[in-house]
């Protein structure tokens, strides 16, 4: 079930209805019924492998506790991480190693063949996956009791607003919620309501509007010239961004209104300074969850240097393989690697050069460059995400110098006139108002303090999504991950 859906339309308001009318100590009952509804809308049989995450990893979880000595427990934690990175490994990755080793294969001249499998991706498996996992992990090490009411860590996995996408939440955080006694509180469900309408304006408004370009350049690049494929690009940097933000806003929003807070997922990541700010800002939920799962474990920054080196694209190496199993995702992976360790090695002859210049005393000249050339190697890096093989992306490289004044026109993509100036309009739209929230403050407008500004702003940005929405109910881009 798609939130930008009529099935999701009908759904949600039903669930919050029977929600605040059920007895509290039945609710949890209602939300797992409701999630596993929600998810058994894509394929029914596949909510067996949520179910069986969630069975062993309460088990597992139980007979941790109960032994003392972490050596021990050591074992009941490996049944965990072998069931679910096993789920994963097999229905995200077994076709995608079995091509690659038969393309070596082939390279070799041999003759082996592995057989490929052709499973369908469960839809969000990458993310329960994590979040149970995070449990098993904490339970590990002593920093959160196991929930003993299997009913209520079913819905911790199964939690429908955050299941197919995110936020990955933390079981410290999101499992004491759901013994709280909650009251209907208007100004709450406002709250979150104004949430998801933001979220759907980024979606349908941005993120679907810029669709058609994108996948018509990124399906074929060798048909397009420079300014073709680099407006394709900066347009995916802001579909990917309005459509993951926008999932997790309606997320937030949606789990707000039934009382629940899930953390904060996007911090308007185009306005970071540097790579490694960019990673504070973009999907939160996932980059804090490698820095303390894998970077951390693997020794941070507490060791030698060639050794942080190491730890830091090891993390963003399996961080892109978590996004998807192709080599594009995994130089992605790389590349951002690649940056945060050139920015270490160059921040030394980065600060003489800023008080050489002069720059260090104008901040706001400053961090315009730094935010313009972190924005510039985001981009770049998209090119490899975006692209549906690595020779795709290099051919988008080769193109894009190839600019002529002659491009600079509209009907760039003729069939796709109106949806160019529509996204590119709303664009600007949504990067002024981050940039009054980023460096004036200044609230988004439809969470005003002013009831006359929200109400004006709450009746335009309505009439925007019916009119310049694209309602074809397309699926959010990080369900395939």
């Amino acid at each position: 079930m798609l939130f930008n859906s009529l099935a999701f339309a009908l759904f949600f308001p039903i669930v919050v209805l029977l929600y605040f009318l059920c007895p509290h100590k039945y609710r949890w009952i209602l939300l797992l019924i409701a999630s596993y509804y929600f998810y058994m809308c894509w394929k029914a049989e596949y909510a067996l492998l949520i179910l069986l995450s969630t069975v062993v990893d309460y088990f597992v979880a139980i007979k941790m506790s109960k032994i003392p000595e972490k050596q021990q427990r050591r074992k009941w934690l490996y049944i965990s991480l072998f069931v679910n990175l096993g789920l994963l490994f097999t229905f995200k990755y077994l076709d995608f190693f079995s091509g690659s080793l038969n393309t070596l294969f082939q390279s070799f001249n041999l003759l082996a063949e592995i057989p490929a499998f052709k499973l369908l991706l469960p839809v969000g498996i990458s993310f329960y996956t994590f979040q149970t996992l995070s449990y098993s992990v904490d339970v590990y090490n002593g920093k959160v009791e196991p929930e003993r009411h299997f009913g209520i860590f079913a819905l911790y996995v199964s939690f429908f607003p955050q299941l197919v996408a995110g936020p990955i939440e933390r079981p410290g955080r999101l499992l004491p919620q759901f013994r709280e006694r909650v009251k209907f509180d208007y100004e709450r469900v406002v709250d979150g309501l104004r949430m998801m309408f933001w979220g759907f304006f980024m979606k349908l408004v941005i993120a679907d509007n810029a669709v058609g370009i994108v996948d018509t350049v990124y399906r074929s690049p060798e048909k397009y010239e420079g300014l073709q494929v680099i407006l394709a690009t900066f347009l995916f940097a802001f579909q990917i961004f309005c459509d993951f933000a926008g999932y997790s806003i309606i997320a937030i929003g949606a789990a707000k209104v039934i009382g629940f807070d899930l953390m904060q997922n996007f911090n308007r990541p185009y306005f970071a300074t540097s790579i490694r700010e960019f990673w504070q800002r973009w999907h939160i939920s996932l980059s804090t969850w490698f820095r303390d799962y894998c970077y951390i474990p693997l020794g941070g920054n507490r060791t030698v240097k060639w050794r942080w080196y190491y730890n830091l694209m090891v993390t963003f190496v399996v961080s892109g393989l978590w996004h998807g199993a192709n080599w594009t995702f995994v130089v992605w992976g790389f590349l951002h690697g690649l940056y945060l360790i050139a920015a270490i090695i160059w921040k030394p002859y980065a600060d003489k050069f800023y008080v050489r210049s002069g720059m260090s005393e104008l901040p706001t000249l400053s961090r315009v460059l730094q935010i313009f050339t972190t924005f510039i190697l985001a981009c770049l890096a998209w090119v490899f995400f975006r692209a549906q093989s690595v020779a795709d992306a290099m051919t988008i490289f080769k193109k894009m110098p190839n600019i002529s004044l002659g491009q600079f026109r509209w009907d760039l993509f003729p069939k796709y006139t109106y949806q160019l100036k529509t996204v590119l309009f709303f664009i600007a739209v949504l990067l002024i108002i981050h940039i009054l929230e980023e460096f004036r403050g200044i609230r988004n407008p439809l969470f005003s303090k002013h009831q006359p500004v929200r109400w004006v702003a709450y009746v335009v940005f309505g009439l925007i999504i019916l009119s310049f929405g694209a309602f074809s109910s397309s699926q959010f881009i990080y369900f395939r991950f």
